[in-house]
């Protein structure tokens, strides 16, 4: 009963922060941020689902930079997890969700668009390239969730950073190893993110969203920001341009 409970607060409070019903919905996500949660990431991800209602789809970022490595470049699409948190791992392990074929930076989906936005990551040699999830996310009228963790963690913003190509982005070219859901495997040669030296501050594009194009809100103890990701993509490509370091800082010593 406590799981249920839970389950139709976090839906009813993710409606009132912004959340559309039918949407599409990328979700960055801290789980400690949330408090307590009986049932732990199921719960929130009924949550999610329950505030898109059956014709959204929802999305969560299945990161494995931390797995898949130059030492060792290997992508198991049906194993290897995700490095970002309990609620994407949960997420990932849940009967039902779809994954994107890329060795660092695969989304996993499930609802009506699932299959639209994740076919084709496998095409890309970049992580957050033009058959992305993330780039196809402002074509879908989609929405970015940061759900307790702040604005820094945007992986959206790899997306519009590979449209401008600032000098931090691009890291030494890799072959990386797919292994894929059908038992077949494939080798192919990535342009893999850099950094070095960098810090990232996704955190600055609060600035340049107006009105209701950045939404705040509470859910249980989590603070969170809603992003329209159209939004998104009109101004900050162009801030890019004129600064090609306006979403970086120094990295000191």
């Amino acid at each position: 009963m406590l799981a249920r409970q839970a389950i139709k607060r976090i839906g009813d409070e993710l409606l009132r922060a912004g959340v559309r019903p039918g949407g599409v919905l990328l979700v960055h996500s801290s789980l400690s941020s949330l408090g307590q949660v009986p049932g732990g990431p199921e719960t929130v991800v009924r949550g999610l689902l329950e505030a898109l209602g059956a014709d959204g789809t929802l999305l969560l970022p299945a990161l494995s930079y931390m797995l898949v490595t130059p030492e060792r470049p290997v992508f198991d699409v049906l194993n290897t997890p995700s490095n970002v948190g309990a609620i994407p791992e949960h997420f990932r392990t849940r009967r039902g969700t779809r994954r994107s074929i890329h060795p660092t930076h695969s989304v996993c989906a499930v609802g009506r668009l699932a299959d639209e936005l994740l076919t084709g990551h496998e095409s890309d040699n970049t992580p957050c390239g033009p058959n992305s999830p993330f780039n196809r996310l402002p074509h879908h009228d989609g929405q970015i969730l940061m759900l307790g963790c702040g604005l820094r963690p945007n992986t959206s913003m790899h997306a519009i950073e590979e449209l401008v190509e600032p000098p931090y982005l691009f890291g030494q070219e890799l072959v990386y190893r797919l292994l894929l859901a059908d038992g077949s495997t494939a080798a192919k040669i990535y342009r893999p993110h850099g950094f070095d030296g960098w810090r990232q501050r996704y955190d600055r594009a609060e600035s340049l969203l107006e009105g209701d194009a950045l939404k705040r809100g509470k859910v249980l103890k989590a603070t969170v920001h809603l992003l329209e990701a159209k939004a998104l993509w009109e101004v900050a490509p162009e801030a890019l341009r004129r600064d090609p370091l306006h979403f970086v800082e120094r990295v000191r010593e």
